[in-house]
């Protein structure tokens, strides 16, 4: 049996910091930046528990600027 695992890219430069894709993620991979801003001057997103990912795009649907690429891959067990 194999199991879906997700991985989320961010596009930096163009997140304004909005948080939408925080409280939409079920698992808690994403948190806004502390103490980076990207080139217009804003917090921007990363995934901070990447591994958590299961690759369900509800980041990716939500943000209005479409900065989230999901990416699914299956893993074998």
């Amino acid at each position: 049996m194999s199991k879906i695992r997700g991985a989320i890219v961010v596009n930096t430069d163009r997140c304004k910091g909005c948080q939408l894709c925080i409280v939409a993620c079920p698992k808690n991979v994403i948190a806004l930046t502390q103490k980076k801003v990207n080139v217009h001057g804003y917090p921007y997103v990363e995934p901070i528990r990447p591994e958590d990912c299961i690759g369900c795009a509800s980041c990716g649907i939500v943000c209005p600027d479409g900065c989230i690429t999901v990416y699914k891959k299956r893993m074998e067990d």
